[in-house]
């Protein structure tokens, strides 16, 4: 599962959260990326990035994504997109979340692309 351009990233991401697919997941990361599973909290590292993603695996999520703007600069690419996550709750109900992510992508030496930075939630202060 290849990202053969920036714009490949988040069709694969959905394709394997919906898939349960955790090392589908991980492969689409760089190997030093960052993650913000939640606000506040940054994950870096493979390792880190496959704990954080198999949180959500958990409750089987179904994801639909929408990606909405992608500029690019030589071997960086901005993405963003909407997406929506239905699964089940830790206590057994169905749950729903989304938002906004932005996320941050190079290209990789054999031409691929991955992410570099995944911000889910996006840019937006939690609420206080």
């Amino acid at each position: 599962m290849a990202a053969r351009a920036p714009e490949d990233l988040d069709r694969l991401f959905a394709g394997a959260m919906n898939a349960g697919d955790l090392d589908a997941l991980v492969e689409l990361y760089e190997s030093d990326a960052s993650l913000t599973p939640a606000p506040g909290k940054v994950v870096v590292g493979i390792d880190a990035i496959r704990e954080a993603l198999r949180g959500f695996l958990d409750g089987k999520p179904k994801m639909t994504l929408s990606p909405r703007v992608v500029a690019r600069s030589g071997d960086l690419a901005l993405l963003t997109s909407k997406w929506e996550l239905s699964m089940t709750g830790a206590d057994g109900k169905p749950a729903k979340m989304g938002g906004q992510s932005v996320e941050i992508a190079r290209r990789q030496p054999d031409g691929n692309w991955l992410f570099a930075i995944d911000l889910p939630l996006g840019i937006e202060s939690p609420p206080t």
